[in-house]
């Protein structure tokens, strides 16, 4: 039960920290993140609710007990990295490692949420 807490508090801090740079950026690079939003066709006045959205999922999953918000929490997330992925896949950018990353910490990190919960 111990090593199932670790790898989920890992891989929970690292996709947080991650979320944390994302959102960061949204809010005090808003110039060039608009740049890159353009360059997917995405319209530019998403971008503060999407940082905004980020860190409502973050506090979902570190801190709500309501398991049917860290369930949207989680999918919300899952979504966003999938279509970041192809976002930078179709644009051809090769920036796309970034939403493999986050979709590996999300995975594993709710694997061993579920683990750590007794949750089947």
């Amino acid at each position: 039960m111990k090593t199932n807490k670790i790898v989920y508090y890992i891989s929970t801090g690292l996709l947080t920290l991650l979320m944390l740079f994302s959102a960061g950026m949204y809010i005090f690079n808003h110039a060039e993140v608009a740049g890159m939003f353009a360059n997917f066709g995405y319209p530019t006045y998403i971008i503060y609710p999407y940082a905004v959205a980020k860190l409502l999922g973050l506090t979902a999953i570190w801190f709500i007990g309501n398991k049917t918000l860290k369930e949207w929490a989680y999918a919300g997330f899952f979504f966003a990295f999938i279509f970041a992925f192809f976002a930078h896949f179709m644009i051809g950018d090769g920036e796309q490692m970034g939403a493999v990353v986050a979709m590996i910490l999300l995975i594993v990190s709710y694997i061993f949420n579920k683990k750590i919960n007794n949750v089947r």
